[in-house]
């Protein structure tokens, strides 16, 4: 497993955080997502052979959001 902290702009308010935890969670690969809107910061704990995190941050610009 692999864990990675990516800072996302646009986040800011509870559906922000629903949607990208929805969204990267139901991905196939990825353990654990956690948000940090306060900091703008998105957590994830991913197995790499299953899902890229090109994938992930693809997923996350899907819903609206920048990453950086």
């Amino acid at each position: 497993m692999e864990n990675v902290t990516l800072n996302v702009s646009g986040m800011s308010c509870g559906h922000c955080v629903k949607a990208v935890e929805g969204s990267v969670g139901a991905l196939q690969g990825v353990k654990k997502v956690a948000v940090k809107l306060d900091k703008g910061q998105v957590d994830v704990e991913f197995d790499a052979n299953v899902v890229s995190l090109n994938t992930i941050k693809e997923t996350i610009d899907d819903q609206g959001y920048d990453v950086k």
